[in-house]
């Protein structure tokens, strides 16, 4: 396999790992605001995306890879709601542990990450069509 091609499927592999990334902070992004119903339920917890590089036997490459889609373990907030079905004999209601600026922020990363991938693939079509064009 040569260089080009291996350079080619790193960055497959990192675009598919940072959509699955977006997918995640989407659904964060998406349940920011849910509670629960219930004063013993728990709100919706902010998932977070854990990334390892695994080796590609049949190539040789090392991609990288989505190791695990897990919860967020930091303190859900609490809101002094009264009135609402899932508050407690305080009032207090437990909201998402997901800050919409975070989540933002991790999006951009993911984006600038995703389309840097993306320019390595075009770059190594350009140089394989020059390639080609220099060879006839």
């Amino acid at each position: 396999m040569d260089e080009l091609s291996k350079s080619t499927q790193i960055a497959i592999s990192g675009m598919k790992v940072q959509s699955q990334r977006l997918r995640v902070i989407s659904e964060n992004m998406a349940n920011a605001d849910s509670t629960a119903q219930s004063p013993e339920g728990l709100p919706y917890r902010r998932k977070v995306v854990t990334f390892k590089n695994e080796l590609d036997r049949s190539t040789g490459i090392n991609k990288v890879k989505v190791d695990k889609v897990r919860g967020d373990t930091s303190d859900f907030q609490r809101r002094y709601d009264p009135k609402h079905p899932a508050a407690d004999r305080e009032g207090y209601v437990l909201t998402p542990n997901v800050n919409p600026l975070i989540e933002m922020m991790d999006m951009r990363e993911a984006q600038r990450s995703y389309e840097a991938n993306m320019n390595v693939i075009n770059t190594s079509r350009t140089l394989l069509s020059r390639t080609v064009e220099m060879l006839r």
